[in-house]
């Protein structure tokens, strides 16, 4: 093991950036992702939203990115392992996109709780 060096951790950085390249360029789902994370922040921005909203849409956001990312790289995995059907590659692969969904589910409710007061007052006459 070498120590610590600040090239290596530059280093570091570009292979994370490489990373999020990949899981931009190969996952139609992380470009639905991209919109989602715009749109919210943009609705955030708009209706002026407290620190503490902006802290719950901030993990939300990244909870998402964060499965996402871990499913690309399972996804990735098994199909080095296993280029042919596997029934065990399936099911690994399909919890790992039911992580992705129960994120996003969760980021959505989180949405409703920040944003649903503001709209509303909003609404109100």
């Amino acid at each position: 093991m070498t120590g610590f060096s600040i090239s290596g951790r530059i280093k570091s950085i570009g292979y994370a950036l490489q990373g999020i390249a990949v899981l931009l360029h190969s996952q139609h789902n992380a470009w639905i992702h991209l919109g989602a994370t715009l749109a919210v922040i943009a609705a955030a921005a708009a209706l002026g939203i407290n620190a503490w909203e902006w802290l719950a849409l901030v993990v939300a956001i990244t909870m998402v990115w964060v499965a996402e990312a871990f499913n690309t790289a399972l996804e990735l995995v098994c199909d080095m392992a296993s280029p042919d059907f596997h029934p065990l590659i399936k099911k690994a692969n399909d919890v790992s996109a039911g992580a992705v969904l129960l994120s996003a589910c969760g980021a959505m409710v989180i949405g409703g709780i920040v944003f649903v007061p503001h709209v509303l007052k909003l609404a109100a006459p």
